[in-house]
């Protein structure tokens, strides 16, 4: 079984090597049947200023061994927006 901060690395480094996209952070993650799903936020969009910026949030599932088995996105939203809406 992988550990929460060994998933987490593993869904950015993934994710940001599967869609060439720019690494916005690690919103959130939880475990379920020894899945970890790891909620990764990437920029989809750079904007000037960076507060447009548009940033998509994917649910990543790890499996037990550390390795990507699935991903969708979740959510878009402007950088700047507190309102967070799912797709």
């Amino acid at each position: 079984m992988v550990s929460a901060t060994e998933a987490a690395r593993v869904a950015q480094t993934e994710m940001v090597k599967f869609s060439k996209l720019e690494l916005a952070g690690v919103r959130g993650m939880s475990q379920d049947d020894g899945k970890w799903r790891v909620t990764v936020e990437l920029v989809e969009k750079k904007s000037i200023p960076d507060a447009q910026d548009i940033i998509g949030g994917y649910e990543v599932t790890v499996d037990e061994e550390g390795k990507v088995i699935g991903f969708e996105r979740k959510t878009l939203r402007k950088r700047a927006d507190t309102d967070i809406r799912e797709l």
